[in-house]
């Protein structure tokens, strides 16, 4: 089926009480393995690419300084490579934009395939945030794609997401987003944080999504609610990477347990980014411990800037040396195939673990299919 928008995924889960997981790719087989586990479990898809990815997946290696003509065309390379493995895939997949910085950006990813956007503008003051989520509904919801905005400001850091301290996103001040805007989601802070350091032991407030559904429920106002910042950081992983040369100082996750306690309190989507980059990053460190021989290879840039960067986790850092393989999905030799294995396998690892525990498996046929221009139909009616 083709690829469809975010919010027909996400009234599934409202309705039937579980969590759809929202996975960040940044190479093409990364996109591969993630739609395939899926499958696998019968699960919806929601593929992320950032703001960033799609500088990276343009060929920018230091993709924080990407332009927005490196962003159109890294949209449109994880685009067509979703679309390659999504559009006759037997489960619904949404090519969902994360932490969209301005409407340029959200342009580039709409005109690369992307069927959900995200515009962050949770730093802004607040008529600020709604004046520019307000602008990328208008444009996006007359082609029929998804909008999730921000509320809130979340600690800790994200490719360019940054904030010392967390903000929580206040209930009233969220039906007053929702209800202006007309946004399908709205990501909110209750204490969850970026990056792989969240601390020990973190509590999450799930009086505060308990009370925006309430809210948003009284004034009838129909929005789900997102949970960013939310990788688990599985412990083993981290231990695996420094046994295998690395150096991942303190890292720690949101426990499971909090996140599973979350979705009764109204938490439909939830953002997974860096499960899947320690995964990955230690399945490459095995590789290279497993055959060292192909230290030698094609694969010689991507081994030394594993040695190199033994702090780092986030496979971008190592991977340019092979970007034919990451942007096209070109193999250019056996080692190159092994290197896509192991990578292949890692995405599965994290994201198959996660679609069991927030209860996506087995949920595909609950959701009611709806393509681009039926949702801009139903957007046009509704006037939003």
């Amino acid at each position: 089926m083709p690829l469809v928008p975010l919010k027909p995924v996400l009234d599934a889960a409202r309705r039937h009480g579980y969590a759809q997981g929202a996975f960040n790719v940044n190479a093409v087989c990364q996109a591969k393995a993630a739609i395939e586990v899926h499958e696998m479990f019968r699960s919806p898809v929601i593929l992320q690419g950032a703001d960033l990815a799609n500088a990276f997946m343009g060929g920018r290696a230091d993709f924080a300084n990407g332009t927005v003509e490196d962003k159109i065309r890294g949209a449109k390379n994880i685009g067509d490579a979703v679309k390659l493995y999504g559009e006759h895939s037997p489960v619904p997949v949404v090519l969902h934009l994360d932490h969209g910085r301005d409407m340029e950006s959200v342009k580039a990813a709409i005109a690369g395939g992307y069927t959900s956007v995200m515009i962050d503008g949770s730093s802004l003051p607040f008529e600020e945030n709604k004046e520019l989520t307000r602008e990328v509904v208008k444009y996006a919801h007359a082609r029929g794609v998804s909008v999730e905005g921000e509320l809130g400001v979340l600690a800790g850091v994200e490719d360019h997401v940054f904030a010392a301290s967390s903000t929580y996103t206040n209930p009233l001040s969220a039906v007053e987003f929702v209800r202006d805007t007309g946004v399908d989601a709205l990501a909110i802070s209750y204490g969850t944080m970026h990056g792989a350091s969240k601390g020990k032991n973190v509590k999450l407030r799930r009086e505060i999504p308990i009370a925006i559904r309430e809210c948003l429920a009284h004034e009838d106002l129909d929005c789900a609610l997102v949970s960013h910042g939310s990788s688990t950081v599985p412990q083993y992983i981290v231990r695996e990477i420094n046994e295998l040369g690395g150096q991942i100082g303190e890292a720690h996750g949101i426990p499971v347990a909090e996140l599973l306690e979350a979705i009764p309190a109204g938490i439909n989507k939830i953002n997974v980014d860096t499960d899947i980059r320690l995964a990955v990053t230690r399945n490459m460190r095995e590789l290279f411990e497993r055959e060292p021989e192909l230290k030698e290879s094609s694969l010689a840039g991507v081994w030394q800037l594993l040695d190199e960067k033994r702090e780092q986790f986030d496979p971008r850092a190592f991977l340019p040396p092979v970007y034919d393989l990451v942007m096209y999905g070109t193999v250019a030799d056996e080692a190159q195939e092994k290197l896509v294995a192991a990578i292949e396998a890692g995405v599965k690892e994290a994201v198959g673990t996660l679609i069991v525990q927030f209860g996506s498996y087995g949920k595909a046929p609950l959701v009611k299919i709806a393509t681009l221009d039926e949702m801009a139909e139903r957007y046009a009616k509704e006037g939003r």
